[in-house]
């Protein structure tokens, strides 16, 4: 029974339903009912599938019942495993291995060509008066393999650490709105999935090693391959308790070129000659190069990492004092690159040109930071910082045959 309130407002009851008695002559109507066996259509429920899945949130990628789980609880995308290794291809970025590779290539070519042209000056030199000058010998081809499994060492090598930096912090890049939309963070892939992957980069990496036994009878690279791997993974972890984290970083790629003159020629890194003490001080710039970069492209992070617990150098110093220390590492980077330039004959003036080039984009870089503050982040870590990875390796590499 209803109820309708009257002129005064006051609730009155309905007045009583009167029973409706048929017209003479009417046939009796029965009431509607519905056939036996059939819903009510005002009573049927929603399917699931009729039912909208809710919207993402923004800017996360994952839907707002998903994004409360951790990352290991949410469930992965399906596909392929190759869509799957596409995925995590995209996600680490496998273009960014033209920061270290350059520098992997010059010590190659400073290890092979480099220390084949110093020996062969050396011994015209030596030569006694009136006999003729002993002829340049170079093994071009099988340098040419060592390259060759140089580069796919370095890619290699490169996504192995990249997907254990991705796995290791799945975590907190999900709590990080700029890293919420990585792979692993928004569960588009499972931590099975990046194992699976790591072991074939591992896998890959080793065997690719072990070439050089195979072929050169160079077991150095074999040997150093897993301390290499563990190295390398090593900085994922280190933020999470050192300050040198971003020092650790460098160093991660300041192995390549050592490792890449270790491969084509393990004697050219002995101090007492031309080539050993400038590939140390190329790995040393490398390692200020990369740590001071590093420290910039922390400064978007540092109010999350702060908040985290993280020790990145932004979260801990402030951005003032970590852009201070960014550009003593820099210039740091250019003290070792002028020293690497001075100890090794065989870089001469093209090669000086990149060196002048290095630091005129890193003033550059530095510029941009300060004009444009984040906003100028990506020029800076990505745009510059590639600019001078080309340039060392290829006036180098030129200064060897000009």
């Amino acid at each position: 029974m209803t109820t309708e309130p009257d002129a005064a407002g006051s609730a009155q009851p309905d007045p009583p339903a009167q029973p409706v008695h048929p017209t003479p002559g009417e046939p009796t109507r029965e009431p509607d009912r519905q056939p036996e066996g059939q819903p009510d259509p005002d009573t049927i429920p929603l399917e699931p599938e009729q039912v909208a899945d809710p919207e993402p949130e923004s800017g996360s990628g994952v839907k707002p019942e998903l994004s409360a789980l951790p990352p290991s609880a949410r469930p992965a995308g399906k596909g392929t495993l190759a869509a799957k290794i596409a995925i995590a291809f995209a996600d680490i970025k496998i273009a960014h291995s033209l920061f270290a590779l350059p520098f992997a290539v010059l010590a190659a070519f400073l290890a092979g060509p480099g220390r084949a042209m110093t020996l062969h000056t050396r011994a015209v030199a030596e030569a006694d008066e009136g006999a003729a000058p002993p002829e340049f010998a170079f093994g071009w081809w099988s340098f040419a393999v060592k390259l060759g499994l140089i580069v796919l060492c370095m890619v290699f090598a490169r996504t192995w650490a990249m997907l254990v930096n991705r796995i290791a912090d799945r975590t907190l890049d999900a709590e990080n709105p700029r890293t919420a939309k990585r792979a692993f963070a928004a569960g588009r892939l499972s931590t099975a999935d990046g194992l699976l992957m790591l072991a074939g980069s591992a896998g890959l990496f080793i065997a690719a090693c072990a070439m050089f036994t195979v072929f050169f009878d160079n077991q150095w690279p074999l040997y150093g391959s897993i301390p290499v791997l563990i190295w390398i993974a090593f900085y994922s972890f280190t933020k999470r308790f050192t300050l040198l984290c971003h020092v650790f970083l460098g160093s991660a790629l300041a192995v390549s070129p050592i490792a890449a003159a270790v491969a084509v020629d393990p004697q050219s890194l002995r101090l007492l000659t031309s080539t050993g003490p400038s590939i140390y001080l190329l790995a040393a710039m490398v390692l200020c190069w990369v740590a001071g970069f590093d420290v910039i492209y922390a400064l978007q992070d540092h109010e999350h990492d702060a908040e985290a617990g993280l020790h990145s150098i932004p979260a801990r110093l402030g951005p003032r004092r970590a852009i201070f220390l960014s550009r003593v590492l820099h210039l740091a980077c250019l003290g070792a690159l002028l020293g690497a330039w001075a100890f090794n004959p065989n870089l001469g003036q093209v090669f000086g040109i990149g060196v002048g080039a290095t630091a005129v984009l890193l003033v550059a870089e530095h510029l941009v930071l300060v004009k444009r503050g984040e906003a100028g982040l990506n020029m800076a870590f990505f745009t510059l910082n590639g600019v001078i990875s080309l340039v060392l390796g290829a006036t180098g590499i030129a200064d060897l045959f000009l």
